[in-house]
């Protein structure tokens, strides 16, 4: 797998001047209008797929040279965008969709973001500026409810094929692959209650984010079922921070504070970080309190202790995204749609029933 840090590029329009007088025989050539023309140049959104490649023809057939966005993707490569990979888990997925992609003759161009370095938009640029054939996201902004959608209808107008993984947006017209976040809060708050916990937290990343709002929802129609507690209820169990071992470790001690006797984590390194947390308040994990994670990551079973957690189904995932883009690629794609995998708890050493827990949990509620 090719790994690549970033970079610029020239991404300037093509420029009007030098097509002015082009444009004419160019639109006459192709059969449509010299503004579909335009569009198609400057690799601009909202032109049929079959029209764009009318448009390439005409300029080859007339003898004009293609933009260099524009001109023929690399059959060879595939770009690969991760948010970072510090996380276990987006190792753990890179390898299984460049396994993939390599199987069908591809080689996997990782793109990396890292604090202070290139931005998704840059890196996008660069993968397209180098030809790739495609692009596979992997929680990337679509997943952040704030972000500008645009981005990717840009990209789709410059004819470059891609998947997103981890997040939805109605606002795109692209296949998605996701793990049933809801199912997963289901699995995890049912373990939890089966072992007489009844104060159970929920540590998650910043509600922006369309897992941790599905997660909330899901935790909160688990605490409802099997607790009897309203949504305004349980938003005091619901507790914010950032997806690290230092986020899980902040989060966890609010959720203690106010008497939970166990917490769920949107993360695995969340999780590492609650049983910090619980050990730095002389709680011993799980005879005090349990804690749950999520994703299942590499080297997690052999933590102390090993991990309860729920199983991302990142098997399933990868080698789904690799197929839906080469549907992409190979012009034959599926309707625009998510791909949803049940995800599996695992149960391991980290939880354990109530017993006597459950009236620390009831003198902290009402003392906080």
């Amino acid at each position: 797998m090719i790994r690549v840090r970033g970079g610029q590029s020239d991404t300037r329009p093509v420029q009007s001047h030098s097509m002015t007088a082009r444009l004419a025989d160019i639109a006459a050539q192709a059969g449509v209008s010299e503004a579909t023309v335009s569009r198609v140049l400057n690799g601009r959104p909202g032109v049929a797929a079959a029209t764009r490649e009318s448009v390439l023809a005409a300029l080859d057939v007339l003898g004009y040279e293609r933009p260099v966005r524009l001109r023929q993707r690399s059959a060879g490569l595939v770009g690969l965008i991760t948010p970072e990979l510090e996380n276990p888990i987006f190792p753990a997925l890179a390898q299984v969709i460049g396994q993939a992609l390599t199987r069908q003759g591809y080689t996997p161009v990782l793109a990396t973001q890292t604090p202070g370095g290139s931005t998704e938009d840059e890196l996008t640029e660069m993968l397209v500026d180098r030809g790739v054939a495609g692009i596979i996201f992997v929680s990337g902004l679509h997943a952040d409810t704030s972000a500008d959608m645009q981005r990717y209808d840009q990209l789709r107008g410059q004819g470059v094929p891609f998947v997103l993984v981890d997040g939805f947006s109605p606002r795109v017209r692209a296949p998605f692959i996701s793990p049933d976040d809801r199912a997963a809060m289901g699995l995890a708050v049912t373990h939890l209650v089966s072992l007489g916990h009844t104060r159970v937290g929920l540590a998650l990343g910043p509600k922006r984010f369309v897992p941790v709002l599905r997660k909330i929802e899901g935790f909160q129609q688990a605490v409802r079922d099997r607790l009897g507690l309203s949504p305004a209820e349980s938003e005091e169990l619901i507790q914010h921070s950032l997806y690290t071992l230092e986020g899980g470790q902040a989060a966890a001690t609010a959720l203690i504070e106010r008497g939970c006797t166990a917490v769920v984590c949107a993360s695995d390194m969340m999780a590492l970080g609650a049983i910090r947390a619980a050990r730095r308040q002389g709680l011993a994990v799980p005879q005090d309190i349990s804690v749950v994670g999520f994703d299942d990551s590499p080297l997690i079973a052999f933590t102390d202790p090993p991990l309860t957690t729920i199983r991302k189904p990142v098997q399933s995932m990868g080698q789904a995204a690799v197929r839906a883009l080469l549907e992409e690629i190979g012009g034959t794609p599926a309707p625009p749609s998510e791909f949803v995998f049940l995800p599996e708890l695992v149960v391991r050493g980290s939880t354990a029933s109530a017993h006597g827990v459950e009236a620390r949990g009831r003198v902290a509620g009402g003392a906080g």
